[in-house]
């Protein structure tokens, strides 16, 4: 007997359950819409939702999207919190007398002023230090100073001692190989070492210094610099 009541009462419990289940089933609700701003209508990207349900006293949250659009399942009396940075948040209780299983809102939002405490930055840590930067100060040179720095005669003949040949100069020693090659083609290269004129040239421009250039080169580049560290006049310069 006392089986049959325990089995009596489950069965009625199931019932209520089934009932109440098929009764919240029936009035869900979804719910969509845009969150604008009050002034211009603008789309409040990302707001922070959340969901107060009304009876079990739970929450649910959700985020609209880029243009401020949201969707989501509600049921009658639920709260919807909108929260968004720089806005003042908002609720809004869902009406328990929808008729349709579909609702719409558009949530209008208003600005926020939060005034903030004074905060004066320094980019260095004392008077002394800004003294100190101010009179050292590293002025960058300006255009027309870099211009003249990059014509200087003692630099273009630098970059021209220390740039390797162009493409011009590369394809012309190319070509005047391979010319060489063909014409002694089938025959032993002459061998300059046994060359009396050869000889001759080497001895004659050895007593004319003219193995001393580079070190002559590197005195006047030297004198040039040391020239170009005083002051003088571009427009003179450009003249002689």
């Amino acid at each position: 007997m006392r089986n049959i009541i325990l089995i009596c009462i489950a069965l009625f419990l199931f019932a209520c359950s089934h009932v109440m289940a098929q009764d919240v089933d029936n009035n869900l609700i979804q719910f969509s819409g845009v969150v604008v701003t009050a002034d211009s209508l603008n789309p409040v990207s990302f707001t922070n939702i959340i969901i107060i349900n009304s009876r079990a006293r739970n929450y649910r949250g959700t985020v609209a999207d880029y243009y401020g659009f949201f969707s989501f399942v509600a049921q009658p009396l639920d709260t919807v919190c909108f929260t968004a940075v720089g806005f003042k948040p908002v609720s809004y209780v869902i009406p328990d007398t929808i008729n349709d299983n579909r609702y719409s809102l558009i949530q209008l939002m208003s600005y926020d002023t939060i005034n903030l405490s004074e905060s004066v930055i320094y980019p260095w840590p004392s008077k002394e230090d800004f003294k100190d930067v101010f009179v050292n100060l590293d002025i960058p040179d300006d255009d027309i100073t870099i211009a003249k720095k990059n014509i200087e005669r003692a630099k273009l003949k630098e970059a021209a001692r220390i740039s390797g040949a162009d493409a011009s100069v590369n394809y012309r020693q190319f070509v005047n190989d391979k010319t060489n090659k063909l014409y002694y083609a089938g025959q032993i290269p002459p061998n300059n070492l046994l060359n009396v004129f050869a000889w001759a040239q080497f001895i004659k421009a050895w007593k004319e210094g003219k193995f001393k250039t580079d070190k002559k080169l590197q005195e006047e580049i030297k004198r040039q610099k040391e020239a170009d560290t005083k002051r003088w006049d571009y427009d003179e310069w450009i003249e002689k």
